[in-house]
């Protein structure tokens, strides 16, 4: 058992038998400090060695992967938990929460949509339209891929490599990235193409791309925010909501399951969270296992 391992496994029982806390509350504390051992371990950094720019730039990630402040706060005060505990047990001398803020909670912050209702908005779409299967399969990669709207809209047959599990993604910046494909996805995918897509005709140079307009062509990023906007008018969700809600929604359902924060990173194509070290390429299958098997999509009973 590594240190951090240990700390944390004493951080628990001192919850549980000390502070009397419910299991809920328990696992929620253990969670977020186990974010901040992952922070750690990919920064080379003993806990002992964490400094208050250290925890500034992980929350700096959180924030970047649109976790709301009132999430952050919780995470914040959960760390600050556990170097009172550190500092009482005298593992630690000095406390680096002690100088840490807590968010705005009030502040303006991306929307982002609950599990509910995404279920809510896939399942407001028209099937019976010639439509309806590409928009189910729109959402299902928006969200399940956390694609940038852009990328969805230029995503093409040869980025799918639905065998190994994996969709191909050119990000900003021209860069290249895989991302896991769930099931859903894979399913949503193939149920367009040869219901709807197969029976299309094609304007000539758009025969790779994946999502198509009634005439056959690309669609543009104005299409793919006009769909979202009529699908929340039609279930009446009083969120301002667009393409990059799903995004969004994507990594704070990650986050607040458990993923690790640098897999989720690696999906959503964001750079480095120090300028000092780039890195390393994830090993696929880890990235692959790390969000499939948080995705609430994929973990329905």
């Amino acid at each position: 058992m590594n240190t951090w391992e240990r700390y944390i496994k004493n951080f628990v029982s001192f919850l549980k038998i000390e502070k009397g806390l419910a299991e809920n509350s328990v696992l929620a504390y253990q969670r977020d400090v186990q974010k901040l051992m992952d922070f750690a371990v990919d920064n080379n950094l003993k806990t002992e060695e964490l400094s208050t720019n250290d925890l500034k730039s992980f929350l700096f990630v959180l924030h970047e992967l649109g976790l709301s402040a009132r999430s952050q706060a919780r995470i914040i005060s959960g760390i600050k938990q556990f170097f009172h505990f550190l500092i009482l047990e005298n593992e630690l001398q000095n406390d680096p929460s002690e100088l840490l803020e807590m968010p705005k909670i009030g502040q303006k912050l991306p929307e982002f949509l609950t599990i509910e209702e995404i279920d809510e908005l896939m399942e407001a779409v028209d099937l019976s339209k010639n439509e309806g299967l590409r928009n189910r399969a729109i959402l299902e990669t928006l969200y399940s891929c956390g694609l940038r709207v852009s990328e969805l809209i230029n995503l093409r047959f040869s980025d799918l490599f639905f065998e190994e599990g994996f969709i191909r993604v050119i990000g900003k910046g021209n860069k290249e990235r895989l991302v896991p494909a769930s099931p859903s996805v894979q399913e949503e995918i193939a149920i367009y193409k040869q219901e709807t897509r197969n029976h299309q005709t094609i304007k000539p140079g758009n025969e790779n791309i994946v999502f198509l307009n009634r005439r056959g062509a690309k669609l543009t990023r104005v299409m793919i925010f006009t769909i979202i906007k009529d699908l929340a008018n039609a279930i009446g969700l009083k969120k301002t909501i667009s393409p990059h809600t799903f995004r969004h929604s994507f990594a704070t359902h990650l986050i607040e399951g458990g993923a690790n924060l640098r897999a989720i990173q690696e999906m959503l194509g964001h750079e480095s969270i120090t300028t000092t070290e780039i890195y390393t390429h994830l090993d696929q299958r880890f990235l692959k296992e790390a969000i499939l098997s948080f995705h609430p999509r994929n973990i329905k009973g």
